[in-house]
């Protein structure tokens, strides 16, 4: 985990990073504003990087460790992670796709409230986060889409993880709520007895 604690995060145009003084990392993006409390042992920094390659200087974030302790060693690379998922989203944002297979599964987003038909007797509604922004489109002759759009990678992953935990995809046929180009393994159905 050490080799990804050692690279610095390179800041893209219009993201600014500020370390408060305990030690609260926050980042600021055309998208929007994260922020972070990182443990009080592992240093932040912001600073110039110069590229080995191009010798090109660019501002970035360096994370460091006081000791090679198991500990400070995890740490070290999740915290380079999280400030690294954190740029990535106030600049560029993330999306995840979610496909409903399945006989007369829908889909349909009224304000933050997504509403589905999963085979149940019943209809399903999840209220989403407001960091969080989805649409729902069915195609003709296609299955319903589901895309999130937010800035923050942990709580769109559990968002979606949560609206796959509603119907998991079966392996025979398939039907559920799958990531779309998720590949699942199937499994081969009763055969006929001679």
């Amino acid at each position: 985990m050490s080799r990804i604690g050692k690279l610095p995060v390179i800041l893209p145009a219009g993201v600014t990073v500020e370390v408060a003084p305990d030690n609260t990392v926050r980042v600021k993006g055309p998208l929007g504003t994260l922020s972070q409390k990182v443990d009080s042992d592992i240093k932040v920094e912001v600073g110039t990087h110069t590229d080995a390659h191009t010798g090109k200087q660019e501002t970035a974030v360096m994370v460091s460790r006081p000791t090679n302790q198991p500990r400070h060693r995890s740490l070290h690379g999740l915290y380079r992670a999280l400030i690294n998922n954190m740029v990535i989203g106030v600049s560029k944002g993330y999306e995840i796709k979610q496909e409903l297979v399945g006989v007369g599964y829908k889909a349909e987003v009224k304000g933050n409230i997504l509403e589905m038909s999963l085979g149940y007797s019943h209809d399903t509604a999840l209220m989403l986060p407001p960091e969080i922004k989805a649409t729902a489109v069915t195609e003709k002759k296609g299955n319903p889409i589901i895309t999130l759009t937010s800035i923050d990678k942990q709580l769109i992953g559990q968002v979606a993880a949560k609206i796959r935990s509603l119907r998991k995809p079966e392996p025979y046929k398939g039907k559920g709520i799958k990531f779309v180009g998720e590949t699942l393994r199937r499994k081969a159905g009763k055969s006929a007895s001679k």
